[in-house]
């Protein structure tokens, strides 16, 4: 049967919002067909496992690897079954079967439907993660460019919400950098713990194969290139619940910085922008808006997946040795949630690969408060001469003076026998001006540089 072009129901899957929400790349990762390809897949991989150490016939595996057929398979019969049985694996086996004549006998040989389950949506995060992985690597090459080039360009620095001291544009991405330089590490430290095979059969103790499970098990993850399980992980799900909580970790630094250029692009900041692309972030009715799109949809994407990693932390809790539900809460959240977070990297390689930086406003930004933004600044330079307490009390009152009279930080200072007994009219101007009291921020972009960089080597 055709699927309708109009017949998706979800945003991941629907013609319009799908790459949006995703990438093609990924979706076909988690496509019906490749799926079911890795069902084979691992079929023919136990087949040639037993076979190599005389469990089931050498020839019996020979003729199971070649006569296995994905585009043989009926996948209307596949899908009627399916919804009777509630797993696909029988009715796949039924077809398997049939297609290997005398040697069907031996397909599925000592193994149960989460084995095969279990061990293809493995070999299925195993690429989805390679993809990941390199969009990391490019994201985290694009975030070392921004940090490198605006390494010494002041700006505002807000807490909660409201100018605070100043900083660098720089700073600001080295800060981003090092939240994905610290992704990359946990992608490189996960894979040992989730890249792991499942093959154990009805209660997980292998029992039907005798004293040759064990010997199955590891030659089968040999022959997938997987990790071979310390014990059976049935009911154990913390490595997929990992895979899924680092998406969200992943999508929660994209979404904080969805957040920052959302609100350094509105018109009162107008400090970035996303890139021009005519047409794109155009309304309805307002031709002059011009709305932050791709930082929207990667927002979007991290509430989406940290619901799934909910998810995936709730189906942990599983009964006994074979779960009654949970299990397939997996079904929805794993697919997704790499979707989803394909969607989001390719969403923000493409929003800071372009993004425009608006020095000029910055700057304006930064003197628009007329150097109150390194009050404290002066209240540290005048300490020495007068105590922390008394310079605290000294600036705050100049700084209501300016609040409430106007004119420039700088200048109330100067009317202040308390500050002119110790500073110049030029010492004060040096004091208040923002562009001399950026702290470590420009040693720390180099210092996260130089990290982001070995790491890359290591």
């Amino acid at each position: 049967m055709t699927t309708p072009a109009f017949a998706s129901s979800t945003a991941i899957d629907s013609l319009l919002f799908r790459d949006a929400f995703g990438t093609p790349a990924m979706r076909a990762i988690f496509a019906d067909r490749t799926l079911v390809a890795r069902y084979i897949q691992v079929e023919v991989a136990l087949a040639a496992a037993q076979g190599r150490c005389g469990v089931i016939p050498a020839e019996a595996a020979r003729e199971i690897a070649a006569r296995c057929d994905l585009n043989a398979l009926d996948f209307e019969l596949l899908r009627q079954e399916t919804d009777i049985v509630g797993y696909p694996i029988l009715p796949l086996v039924h077809q398997l079967v049939k297609q290997c004549g005398d040697a069907g006998r031996y397909v599925h040989w000592g193994a149960t439907t989460q084995d095969i389950m279990d061990t293809a949506t493995v070999l299925q995060v195993r690429d989805a993660l390679a993809l990941v992985e390199a969009d990391i690597a490019a994201l985290r090459g694009i975030l070392a460019g921004l940090a490198e080039r605006y390494r010494d360009t002041p700006m505002a620095g807000r807490t909660h919400l409201q100018h605070a001291l100043p900083i660098t544009f720089g700073y600001k991405a080295a800060i981003w950098l090092a939240m994905f330089d610290r992704h990359a590490e946990r992608l490189q430290e996960l894979k040992k713990r989730v890249l792991v095979g499942q093959f154990a059969g009805a209660a997980g103790t292998l029992a039907s194969l005798g004293d040759r499970g064990l010997e199955v098990q590891g030659l089968l993850m040999e022959e997938l290139q997987l990790g071979v399980p310390a014990t059976t992980w049935h009911v154990a799900r913390d490595g997929l619940a990992e895979a899924v909580n680092f998406l969200a970790l992943v999508t929660g630094s994209l979404g904080k910085i969805a957040y920052d250029v959302m609100l350094l692009s509105a018109t009162e900041f107008g400090e970035v922008f996303e890139p021009f692309v005519p047409g794109r972030g155009a309304s309805s009715t307002m031709p002059q808006k011009r709305n932050a799109i791709s930082s929207e949809l990667m927002l979007a994407a991290s509430k989406s997946v940290r619901q799934h990693a909910g998810l995936m932390l709730d189906a942990m809790v599983q009964d006994l040795e074979r779960a009654t539900g949970p299990w397939h809460a997996e079904w929805i959240a794993i697919p997704e949630s790499f979707v989803l977070t394909a969607g989001a990297l390719n969403q923000a390689r493409f929003m800071l690969g372009g993004l425009i930086v608006n020095e000029d406003r910055m700057a304006r930004n930064l003197d628009m408060t007329d150097g109150l933004i390194v009050a404290e600044a002066v209240m540290m330079g005048l300490a020495p001469f007068t105590g922390r307490q008394q310079a605290h009390d000294i600036v705050y009152g100049a700084c209501r003076t300016v609040n409430t009279q106007g004119g420039t930080l700088a200048d109330a200072l100067a009317r202040l026998p308390e500050v002119s007994a110790h500073f110049d009219r030029a010492a004060i101007d040096r004091l208040t001006d923002p562009r001399n009291y950026l702290g470590a921020a420009p040693g720390m972009v180099d210092r996260a540089l130089a990290l982001s960089r070995a790491q890359k080597k290591s």
